[in-house]
């Protein structure tokens, strides 16, 4: 019954995939349905210094700008069928008042810049925009140039054993007339993605290259937990791109960390802000477009700005793993970032921009070695969907934010170096773990025109570390330590990509059992294994890892461990132990960061855990009601069985005294 639901599925996911987007123009100069999406020059990028007094009323209208091509969007989508018919309708409808629009932001723009500074000229260019042709892929190329660039640092060059597969991601012939093939079945109402969209991550070769570390090479890693969103914060805001401007991403972000952020949210009010965050120093702000599940099934967003209204439609997804880590330099040391730092990786308008500045990687547990720039991955069964970014790690020394958000940051060299005038900076290593049925059915959300393409993934960052935290964060890397709440992640270039059936041995020290009793050299059980991330069986507390994780050592249930284990239970919620020094009395011997790891698991459940004592921590009773009674049960039946035998014994040995009377 599961292979027939599944092969229903995904021949539904195909109908509605092949209806979205497709052919290109026909022979006869009419305008197919190849045309499935609006391109418009990024007015951001061709923008000079703009003076900060200039900055907001800029940000302003390039945000307008994004809102202008999304209603057109919206109309061009609406009226696809007649624009075929007639392509001059597509001219008067929808192009020329699309670019009346944008001449009056572009002079708007001008006006406020020149009245700081120089006003900008030649700007005028930028206000056409056009029907993009899917027969006549722009992206082609750049993916050709983009490939040699990216890689600079270490796990950019992504995707280029994909090259010239199918034009970009865009369909080849086979758009039925751009009717609405997703309504009955959860799809993106014909605005992607598509089957193409799509690879098969067994089928890519390893394609992950990172510079050599050099003898000043900063070695170190920091690790910071700030969970998976389970706050459920969600808006369609972007205050880097577009401050003050509510719905300005047009797509809906996952946020971690500071909880203070959306469109009006203020250096202070991001510093006074609350934090997901386990050590309550980081107040950083990371957030992302979510991922959708397209299985018919909506959020409660599916009439509101970013959800539905901006064709994101589906369930979201709630990440099984977020790891944020910072690390250093493959050449030298790194510098404190400044506080208030913004950083975007990743282009939102990849499909139309070009990949200049994309920074897309997806990939699955176990193949972290093999990426992806303009496929999504299908992850053979047990292994997860990761998408994972490497910021920027390269600073020019004086602006927390540019003009186009881009150019006061960069990334190193092929060889690691930072350019001339730029100073290295601990680079964030953002890495997202799903646990989704494999195959098409899901994307990410994304602006209407940009069609829910896999290239057009990113991540934005602000830096609200304290001062001491940062300094620590930086000695933590600079002397070769690994730092943080929890252990380091490895990096996906680290990764040897087992099969998913394939485990590491583990690591001495990570293998210690929570009892001294429990032999460190005892066997996994062949079911924690096989297949780590295999979802047919109940998962068990120590059963977490993914493929290419290390498995834990198997631990004793909680029942036979009770009395070890309530030394070192987890605070309540509200309590965070991140400057735990030492362990408590009673908590079996285990390198102190497994201690302080343990200490702070429970605040962001669920979570894997990476030691037998994390999981025996975890599977131990907790004392909530319900586990109470679990507990004392066998107390309470103790207890009156022992006060029956004291009542039958005193009887029995007033018979016995009566009789010998």
């Amino acid at each position: 019954m599961a292979l027939i639901l599944g092969g229903g599925g995904l021949i539904g996911f195909g109908s509605f995939a092949s209806a979205g987007e497709g052919s290109s123009s026909g022979q006869d100069g009419t305008l197919s349905a190849g045309a499935s999406t609006i391109e418009c020059p990024e007015v951001a990028n061709a923008l000079p210094g703009v003076p900060v007094e200039a900055r907001t009323e800029v940000d302003r209208e390039l945000a307008l700008m994004d809102s202008q091509i999304t209603e057109a969007y919206a109309k061009f989508a609406d009226q696809k069928e007649q624009i075929q018919r007639d392509p001059q309708l597509a001219e008067n409808a929808i192009l020329n008042p699309l670019k009346d629009k944008r001449q009056a932001s572009i002079d708007r723009i001008a006006t406020a810049i020149g009245r700081g500074g120089e006003k900008p000229q030649g700007m005028d260019e930028l206000a056409p925009c056009s029907l993009r042709d899917d027969g006549n892929d722009q992206n082609q190329g750049d993916n050709q140039d983009g490939n040699q660039d990216q890689g600079q640092d270490g796990g950019q060059d992504q995707g280029g054993n994909n090259q010239g597969q199918d034009n970009g991601g865009q369909d080849q012939g086979q758009d039925n007339g751009g009717q609405d093939g997703g309504q009955d079945n959860g799809g993106q109402v014909g605005n992607g993605p598509e089957e193409s969209d799509f690879a098969d991550i067994q089928s890519i070769e390893p394609n992950v290259k990172a510079p050599q570390a050099g003898n000043d090479a900063s070695t170190g890693a920091f690790a910071t937990d700030c969970g998976v969103n389970e706050n459920g914060k969600f808006n369609p805001d972007n205050v880097i791109v577009a401050p003050g401007v509510a719905n300005g991403a047009h797509h809906m972000h996952d946020y971690v960390g500071n909880q203070a952020n959306d469109a009006f949210a203020s250096d202070d009010d991001l510093a006074n802000g609350d934090t997901t965050c386990q050590n309550q120093g980081d107040k950083s702000t990371y957030y992302w477009p979510v991922l959708r599940l397209q299985n018919g099934q909506n959020e409660n967003d599916a009439n509101a700005d970013g959800g539905g209204k901006d064709q994101n439609i589906g369930e979201i997804q709630r990440p099984s793993e977020v790891t944020l880590n910072f690390v250093g330099s493959p050449v030298g040391k790194v510098t404190a970032m400044p506080r208030f730092l913004r950083i975007i990786t990743g282009d939102a308008k990849a499909l139309t921009n070009g990949d200049k500045n994309a920074n897309a990687s997806w990939s699955c547990t176990g193949f972290e070695d093999r990426q992806l720039r303009d496929k999504y991955p299908i992850c053979p069964e047990g292994s997860k969907v990761v998408r994972s970014f490497k910021f920027q790690s390269c600073w020019d020394g004086q602006n927390i934010d540019s003009a186009n958000h881009r150019t006061h940051v960069s990334f190193a060299n092929e060889n690691g170096e930072c350019a001339d005038g730029f100073r290295a900076i601990p680079q964030l290593v953002q890495r997202i773990v799903y646990d989704v049925p494999p195959g098409p059915g899901f994307a990410l959300d994304s602006f209407p025109e940009q069609l829910h393409k896999p290239i057009t993934d990113h991540g934005d960052f602000i830096n609200v570390f304290d001062e001491k935290l940062m300094n620590d964060l930086v000695d933590c890397i600079n002397n070769g330590q690994k730092c943080g709440p929890g252990e380091v992640a490895p990096k996906p270039d680290e990764s040897q990509a087992p099969e998913p059936d394939e485990t590491k041995a583990p690591e001495p020290d990570e293998s210690q059992a929570p009892e001294p009793s429990n032999s460190v050299e005892a066997p996994p059980a062949p079911e924690e294994t096989d297949k780590p991330d295999e979802g047919g069986a109940a998962p068990k507390p120590d059963d977490t890892t993914g493929p290419d994780e290390t498995p834990a050592a198997p631990s004793k249930p909680a029942e036979e461990n009770e009395e070890q284990q309530q030394p070192a239970r987890t605070p309540p919620p509200g309590e965070t132990a991140p400057g735990a020094a030492e362990p408590e009395a009673g908590v079996p011997a285990e390198p102190k960061q497994q201690v302080l790891k343990a200490a702070t698991q429970e605040v962001t459940p669920p979570r894997a855990y990476n030691t037998p004592a994390q999981a025996a921590n975890a599977a131990a009773p907790q004392g909530g009601l319900a586990d109470t009674g679990a507990r004392m049960w066998p107390l309470a039946a103790g207890a009156l069985l022992l006060v029956a035998g004291v009542v039958l014994l005193r009887v029995r040995g007033r018979g016995g005294n009566a009789r010998h009377l």
